[in-house]
């Protein structure tokens, strides 16, 4: 009985070692069979807008401009005389007509001055009275023998004198008048009071500004262009402002174009004049694209074209897969003004090809694809 016990153990290990060779044995084997079996790729669902028709379109080359928008009439008020400021009728915001009485310096000065001048001009004129008649007088007596011609030349000299004389005098009476005149504020142009620098009581010398006047009627952009690009830069052309408060994009075309640089930047100041909208203000920011030409080319959208690689390629959709294809890449621009980016494709691309979208991202070359609809053409 001992002796059975003592074989039946170590048969039982060599058993249970067998069975786990075979065991072994046989997931190798079936591994093996599974990496055999050629493995079948994912497909990849594709919506009618991952992909995108390769086609001949109008490409529009924009160059990109910003500045600030002005006011194409503006006037600033200023002081004419020195003297204190009696009262100003506007603020900030008011509307002003051209011609508009808006305030009033104080007179007093002036007015003295003006009756001043009006009794210098009158004591001029009674001594011009005074030498004609004198003259005329002395005439009479040097035809008849009484008087020398010596003293008819005194009497013509003495009216001439007092003659001019008379005329200085009225003309300090007219410098007198219009600096009382002067004493009152009107509105040069017609439109509304952007800046209010002075109040009532102070004093103010000439030349002094007093108010700012803006016409919003007419709104221009001023924006500074790079010499290597204002040389394709013509009046009338048009463009397509995003300006600071407003939503929706603000027409515009090239107005004038300054034919000096700026000493400083060599920049060309080019001169937009901006459609009108109510809610345009002097002084904003605006920034936009500007229209320089339009060229029918084969293009697709600036995010079709990957950059992963060290040369741009795109993904062509044909026979069911995705295949990498290298393009060569020409113009950039837009099929719209401020529409989404599109660049030109000089070589690489056939119209009617359909291509994957910037929106799918990265997928491997070779990868089966499969179209839910209608491809959507490309465009903005």
């Amino acid at each position: 009985m001992k002796r059975s016990l003592k074989w039946a153990v170590p048969l039982l290990l060599v058993m249970l070692l067998v069975l786990a060779v075979g065991r072994g044995l046989t997931a190798r084997k079936a591994e093996q069979q599974r990496a055999a079996e050629p493995r079948t790729a994912p497909v990849l669902e594709l919506a009618p807008t991952d992909v995108l028709e390769v086609r001949e379109q109008q490409l529009v080359r924009t160059l990109a401009v910003s500045g600030g928008l002005k006011a194409v009439n503006t006037a600033v008020v200023k002081a004419k005389v020195a003297a204190e400021v009696r009262d100003l009728a506007v603020r900030e915001g008011d509307a002003v007509k051209a011609g508009q009485v808006i305030g009033h310096l104080d007179p007093t000065e002036y007015a003295a001055r003006l009756r001043q001048a009006r009794e210098q001009a009158a004591s001029a004129e009674a001594q011009l009275e005074i030498a004609e008649r004198t003259l005329e007088n002395n005439r009479a007596l040097v035809n008849q023998g009484f008087i020398s011609k010596n003293a008819l030349d005194t009497s013509v000299s003495n009216a001439a004198a007092a003659r001019a004389t008379l005329l200085a005098a009225q003309a300090n009476a007219d410098l007198a008048r219009k600096a009382m005149d002067d004493t009152v504020l009107r509105a040069p142009i017609s439109g509304h009071v952007s800046q209010r620098l002075v109040q009532p009581g102070e004093r103010v010398g000439i030349d002094a500004k007093l108010l700012e006047v803006v016409d919003l009627t007419r709104i221009e952009l001023e924006a500074a262009v790079a010499p290597e690009d204002v040389g394709a830069v013509r009046v009338g052309q048009q463009a397509q402002l995003k300006i600071d408060g407003l939503p929706e994009p603000v027409p515009a075309s090239v107005a004038r174009i300054n034919p000096s640089a700026q000493a400083g930047t060599r920049a060309v100041m080019v001169y937009f004049a901006v459609e009108p909208h109510p809610a345009l203000r002097h002084g904003l920011f605006a920034t936009g694209r500007l229209e320089l030409e339009r060229q029918a080319v084969l293009a697709v959208p600036e995010s079709a074209v990957r950059l992963d690689q060290p040369l741009p390629y795109v993904l062509v959709v044909g026979d069911g897969k995705a295949m990498q294809r290298g393009v060569t890449l020409g113009t950039r621009g837009y099929a719209q003004v401020g529409g989404p980016g599109l660049v030109a494709v000089r070589a690489g691309l056939r119209a009617g090809e359909q291509v994957l979208a910037g929106s799918v991202g990265l997928v491997r070359d070779g990868t089966p694809v499969r179209l839910t609809a209608i491809a959507a053409p490309a465009g903005p």
